[in-house]
């Protein structure tokens, strides 16, 4: 265990960015007390590797930093603290082996999230980490931190805070947002929070919705083309739902599809059923005469459409169209779907918005209040998923303990300040 310095840091919140700014100043022999919400901490990172844990990705840097669109000359700084490959070498000194897939993704080599916590967590109790469990964070009082516990109230002093609270995804988890307007009663600059990685309303007809909602929509290409020129274009799949459509393909562009919509209402995606197959080739497989195949067997026959691909026409065709081999081949490489609305955002897989990077300096310390930092999902950015998410958590994570590294031993510490 390090040997200490004298001073305590409360941390808020035990996801990814928290339990890295408790890594850092652990290391660093600051006495760290943990608080969070939850009965035990990391739920939401577990969560999020139940399907396989996918940490970071392996791609060129200026590709990587480009998934974090508007707020990327944000995160660059944090990522050339403690980057992609910086997060491999220290998952590598936790016994976490890991390696990159073919999509470039990069997961432990045993896909799972609980074992890296565990060692993560034997390691940080090592190094004198103290953590509290069901400590609700209730902002501040004179005199320190105020905390709601199941017996309770407490307060709290500490000579530094990292908050490090998560976004509003995912409440069960611990999510909550409940501290956005702790800190805007406080005048701290902070952007609403909105759904990010989330599905989208589409009004399904009653059959259809019965029919298929749950069945994946495999190799598609949507295409959205934004009104700021930001128009997107790739290849994937997504799902059905009983609300509308959501995935890994919808996930990449909700973003656009979100913002257009706040803007416009709606918004008009468009979906190459047949990728590979240009509109003359089907335009001219569509032209045979049918004599006596029934339309889902011309469709099968012809151009390979069936199942759900061919349901979906149904649903947003007229019969007419069926009739107009044109029209047909046209719409099955260009089909419009319109999204009406983003899902909730507590279904949503994390969230836009947060407190905003002006009211940050560069060691993430909120400029109205010298002590407090703030990391992770509750700062203003987003991405995509593939390990972009993590990455930027443990990045900031780790640059906020830096920060509070600096603030203890070259600042003039007044008592409570932080408190």
């Amino acid at each position: 265990m390090p040997e200490s310095i004298g001073n305590t840091v409360a941390i808020i919140g035990g996801g990814p960015a928290g339990l890295m700014a408790a890594e850092v100043l652990s290391q660093a022999g600051v006495k760290v007390d943990l608080y969070d919400a939850m009965p035990s901490v990391g739920r939401k990172f577990l969560m999020a590797g139940k399907g396989g844990m996918n940490i970071t990705h392996s791609e060129p840097m200026e590709a990587f930093l480009s998934r974090y669109g508007a707020r990327q000359a944000y995160i660059k700084p944090l990522l050339d603290a403690f980057s992609p490959e910086a997060l491999r070498a220290w998952l590598q000194g936790l016994g976490i082996e890991t390696f990159v897939g073919s999509s470039g993704k990069v997961f432990p080599v045993d896909m799972k999230a609980a074992p890296l916590l565990r060692a993560w967590l034997q390691r940080l109790r090592a190094n004198g980490v103290r953590f509290y469990m069901r400590h609700q964070w209730l902002g501040w009082e004179t005199g320190g931190l105020r905390f709601l516990m199941p017996d309770g109230e407490k307060t709290v002093n500490a000579d530094a805070v990292v908050l490090a609270l998560g976004g509003g995804s995912w409440a069960r988890l611990g999510s909550t947002g409940a501290w956005l307007p702790l800190l805007v009663e406080l005048g701290v600059s902070v952007a609403l929070l909105q759904p990010s990685n989330c599905g989208f309303d589409v009004a399904w007809s009653d059959f259809f919705r019965s029919r298929f909602a749950g069945q994946p929509l495999k190799s598609v290409v949507a295409s959205f083309g934004g009104s700021a020129g930001d128009g997107f274009c790739q290849r994937g799949e997504l799902l059905v739902t009983a609300d509308g459509v959501e995935g890994s393909l919808i996930y990449k562009l909700s973003a656009m599809l979100r913002d257009h919509i706040a803007a416009s209402g709606s918004a008009w995606l468009y979906l190459d059923l047949a990728p590979g197959k240009d509109q003359a080739f089907l335009f001219k497989r569509l032209s045979k005469p049918r004599g006596k195949l029934t339309m889902a067997n011309h469709l099968r026959k012809r151009v390979g459409i069936e199942g759900i691909k061919a349901a979906l026409l149904r649903e947003v065709l007229a019969k007419a169209d069926f009739d107009d081999p044109a029209r047909l081949a046209a719409a099955i490489k260009a089909l419009p779907l319109k999204l009406l609305a983003a899902r909730p955002i507590d279904e949503a897989i994390s969230t836009a918005g947060g407190v905003s990077f002006e009211a940050l300096d560069q060691h993430l310390m909120l400029r109205a209040m010298p002590g407090v930092f703030c990391a992770g999902e509750m700062l203003d950015w987003e991405a995509p998923t593939g390990g972009y998410l993590l990455t930027a958590c443990f990045a900031s994570g780790h640059v906020a303990g830096a920060g509070v590294l600096a603030w203890l031993q070259h600042s003039v510490h007044q008592p409570n300040k932080a408190s």
